[in-house]
């Protein structure tokens, strides 16, 4: 499933330019940059929370923070960086995951915990919403690559 996401994210952007990267199509919105970063962010912090049984530490958070939260902030810092940029952090963040995954057996995945509000989760549930959360974002991508013949 990580693999297909990805596989569709890399072909929707694949010919974009900086500009095209970088394109806001409304003031709330986020650019293709923005989530391509959110989408290696997320995919992150789930290593930590699955493999590593923490939180972000604060050095962590000073370099995922921004794009794990986008808003003005994404808006304001995520850009001006090319599409290598970006495949780069994908790419990074994806290998580290395979690597983790293959340091476990498939039963890990079925290892249940307790969010803090009390809804109980398994890490299943947790690295199907990374992929989910990758299909999501590659579905905006689309939406925002249509507006930028109107530009």
């Amino acid at each position: 499933m990580l693999d297909f996401a990805r596989a569709a994210t890399l072909k929707e952007v694949a010919t974009l330019t900086q500009d095209d990267l970088d394109y806001l199509s409304h003031s709330h919105g986020n650019t293709i940059g923005a989530l391509l970063i959110h989408i290696a962010s997320i995919e992150y912090a789930h290593q930590i929370i699955t493999f590593k049984d923490r939180d972000l530490s604060e050095s962590e958070n000073l370099k995922w923070q921004v794009p794990l939260e986008l808003g003005e902030s994404g808006r304001n810092i995520i850009k001006n960086q090319p599409l290598d940029y970006y495949m780069n952090q994908l790419m990074a963040v994806r290998n580290d995951t395979l690597d983790l995954f293959s340091t476990i057996k498939e039963d890990w995945l079925y290892i249940e915990d307790t969010w803090p509000n009390g809804v109980p989760i398994n890490y299943y549930y947790l690295w199907f919403h990374v992929m989910e959360d990758e299909m999501n974002h590659c579905g905006q991508i689309k939406a925002i690559k249509r507006l930028l013949s109107y530009r």
